[in-house]
């Protein structure tokens, strides 16, 4: 399987679905968290610095689709909020792994989970395989909703080879388990979008 030219290797999907904080239930139900990723060839691995990052940037429109619609799927009701995140092999550089979630694929993105409006949190780094790294999330529609703000972790045991990037999204059915620490709400954000 390849998107538009990026061959992938692999994909990983992970789900954290969080029932109880202390031994309480919420109320308004269960935390879902989801992660999808891609393990894609990196074609500046090993090579001089570029300053055209096309090669990734362009195809990452479809990658982006893919990831949104595996991520929609396994979440299995509405996307609340999202994150994005990459992880570059020790043989390419972490602009790399930044070059592969820019607007061309946060917007593909956006369109395959069901639209959202607010600014994608992001996280990339360089590392070897087995590395970790916290995907931010918050809500879709409005960054400012403080009940959305959160982070899913995720590490491939076998990726990023040196010549290989990870891409990750991350959605979320609703908010922290038991948030109360005030704010914007979700409802007051989204009363904001309908009066524009």
């Amino acid at each position: 399987m390849s998107a538009n030219h990026l061959p992938i290797r692999k994909l990983y999907t992970l789900v954290d679905e969080t029932h109880t904080v202390l031994g309480e239930r919420d109320p308004d139900g269960y935390l879902r968290k989801v992660v999808c990723c891609a393990v894609i060839k990196n074609p500046y691995a090993g090579q001089p610095l570029a300053h055209d990052l096309s090669l990734l940037v362009t195809p990452s429109e479809e990658l982006g689709t893919l990831l949104g619609r595996l991520a929609a799927e396994a979440l299995g009701q509405p996307v609340e909020s999202y994150g994005k995140a990459a992880i570059v092999g020790l043989a390419g550089e972490q602009e790399h792994a930044v070059a592969c979630i820019t607007s061309t694929f946060g917007n593909a993105f956006r369109t395959a989970i069901g639209g959202g409006k607010a600014w994608i949190p992001s996280n990339t780094k360089l590392g070897a395989p087995g590395t970790s790294i916290d995907i931010p999330l918050a809500f879709k529609d409005e960054l400012w909703v403080r009940s959305h703000y959160d982070t899913v972790e995720v590490r491939i045991p076998d990726a990023p080879l040196p010549d290989e990037i990870v891409v990750a999204v991350a959605v979320a059915n609703r908010g922290r388990l038991f948030h109360r620490l005030g704010g914007l709400s979700k409802a007051e954000a989204l009363q904001r979008t309908t009066e524009k």
